[in-house]
């Protein structure tokens, strides 16, 4: 029997971590308005829509935490789609102080079900997402279980993902992007930190905390890095020094130590 602590259903699968019924009560006006204004702007050409994040895990926090949407189209998105899923999340921001800010990914079905994806936004879309319109597409994916594939798929592209980061660090003027950084990288790494030793754990789990002290288990040398980067994807400083560590020390060590335990995610 799989522990049911570790994210794992009696089969030892990565069990789906969201539902509706998660959502706490003050976040259900916006959830509403959400699901209502896709069906409104993008209508015929929605094929799914999903709410994921600590708002469909029941851990949102009133004004601190933001609101997540995956949007699936029946045709590869166009700039267009974007920009009406841009101007949709302005509008719920703004109008919903429970939430802060809101953020939705636009792929189409395709893709989705594709086989490049089955291990990457497959598994993003039958584990961590919830249904919110349309079909389930977790219907035609595997199940998955907490395998180095599954890491290697997910997580194993850090050192392409280092110099994109250092890129928009350098361009950042103010500290409110620089805030917004922080809370990016680290949780991309302590999420990368995770999956490294994911396999060797054998569990799920989203939780930022825990997921740095998981890793720490494995990697003592690099725990208080990871377990500093967890506090920083929620309550992000934008320290300039912090974020070097991130893309200097933490990040390429991180990467190497990622490639050889699991191998790079083709290109």
């Amino acid at each position: 029997m799989a522990d049911p602590h570790r994210g794992l259903d009696a089969q030892g699968y990565i069990a789906r971590e969201g539902s509706l019924g998660r959502v706490r009560d003050p976040f259900r006006p916006v959830v509403a308005a959400a699901r209502d204004r896709l069906l409104d702007v993008f209508g015929a050409r929605l094929s799914s829509a999903y709410l994921y994040g600590s708002v469909a895990r029941g851990t949102a926090r009133p004004g601190r935490s933001d609101l997540d949407l995956l949007l699936v189209l029946r045709a590869a998105p166009t700039d267009a789609d974007r920009a009406d899923a841009r101007t949709l999340d302005a509008a719920l921001d703004k109008e919903f102080p429970q939430v802060d800010g809101v953020s939705t990914l636009v792929y189409d079905r395709g893709r989705l079900l594709s086989a490049a994806e089955t291990y990457d936004m497959g598994w993003f879309v039958a584990c961590l997402c919830t249904p919110l319109l349309g079909e389930d597409l977790a219907e035609d994916l595997p199940r998955y279980r907490p395998t180095s594939r599954l890491a290697r798929e997910t997580n194993g592209d850090l050192a392409a993902r280092l110099p994109r980061w250092r890129e928009r660090i350098a361009r950042a003027a103010t500290d409110d992007e620089r805030r917004a950084l922080d809370r990016l990288v680290a949780r991309g790494l302590v999420r990368t930190a995770f999956t490294l030793v994911m396999p060797r754990w054998n569990g799920w789990t989203s939780d930022l905390t825990e997921m740095a002290e998981v890793f720490a288990r494995y990697y003592p040398r690099w725990a208080p890095q990871v377990r500093a980067a967890a506090v920083a994807g929620h309550t992000p400083g934008g320290d300039p020094a912090t974020l070097h560590l991130y893309t200097e020390e933490l990040g390429p060590w991180l990467a190497a130590e990622y490639a050889r335990v699991h191998g790079t995610k083709p290109a």
